[in-house]
């Protein structure tokens, strides 16, 4: 499939200088007048391509101080900011340290030159549901706190995105931080691609795994599935089927198969409906193998 990028659309730029100067931008702007980035790795070629259609306002968030960073600490986990830069999550030590899935999966997205550009809150705001970092979010148990002018919230990341394009994002409202409580006891984690050009293309299934094992045992099962479905999603019933359960090769299978019964993708150009499911199996199945080997 070509694609012919043609000048960019007519549309007001604004950089804010502060998150409060940026939610008045917002408060004001009205529904659907403003589109918010930080890296504009996705969204100025679809603004190229013609397909989103122009804002009236472009906000660029990159000005705004204090939004870059990456903090842990061992009774709250996790802090990353709405401008910490894909790349700089790939190669932090607490992340290679605290929680190596996420690294591994940021590490899948685009070219270098795109994660030192594009963010992980844009990966996640972006609502695609291929989104290669948001799968192994799910299993983190991640919380977004999200900050408008009536005050902030958290949302829990299974909660955020609605559908294809669809996030719960208020149109006053912008990410700030994504915070990861501390991994369980005894996990491991790991994030499987699976596309026809590795990193530089979007997933056709994206698999992520995170187990708590002790004495032959699993206590604790999540399994994250990525562009099979309207939305990222948890294979829940997988779960419950490897929870609590010596994992040998009957019980990783029965949960492999409950996941691809999980799934609800669609066919298009890049994969088939059903090619879809049957990859889902294979690569949960290869996560889980990977994972309890690691332990």
């Amino acid at each position: 499939m070509v694609t012919f990028y043609r000048r960019l659309p007519k549309f007001d730029y604004v950089r804010p200088n502060s998150m409060d100067e940026a939610l008045d931008i917002l408060a004001h702007g009205g529904s659907g007048t403003c589109r918010v980035y930080a890296g504009g790795t996705d969204l100025i070629p679809r603004l190229k391509g013609r397909i989103v259609d122009p804002p009236e306002t472009l906000v660029d968030l990159k000005g705004i101080p204090d939004l870059d960073y990456i903090d842990y600490d061992e009774q709250n986990g996790l802090r990353i900011g709405a401008l910490a830069s894909i790349r700089s999550v790939v190669t932090s030590s607490i992340v290679k340290e605290k929680f190596p899935i996420l690294g591994q999966a940021a590490g899948s997205i685009a070219s270098i030159q795109i994660q030192n550009r594009g963010t992980l809150a844009g990966n996640i705001c972006n609502g695609l549901p291929s989104a290669d970092a948001v799968p192994s979010l799910l299993c983190l148990g991640a919380q977004l706190l999200c900050v408008g002018k009536k005050g902030e919230r958290r949302i829990k990341m299974e909660d955020f995105h609605e559908g294809p394009g669809e996030t719960i994002l208020n149109s006053d409202e912008l990410l700030q931080e994504i915070q990861l409580p501390p991994m369980p006891a005894h996990s491991k984690g790991v994030y499987i691609k699976l596309s026809p050009r590795s990193r530089m293309d979007l997933a056709v299934v994206g698999v992520a795994t995170v187990i708590a094992s002790e004495n032959g045992l699993t206590s604790d099962v999540r399994i994250g599935l990525g562009a099979v479905a309207p939305r990222p999603m948890r294979a829940q019933g997988a779960e419950t089927l490897l929870t609590g359960v010596a994992a040998d090769d009957e019980a990783i299978n029965k949960a492999a198969r409950m996941a691809s019964k999980e799934s609800r993708p669609i066919s298009d150009h890049r994969a088939s409906a059903e090619y879809r499911r049957m990859m889902v199996e294979v690569l949960v199945r290869r996560a889980i193998h990977q994972v309890l080997s690691r332990a």
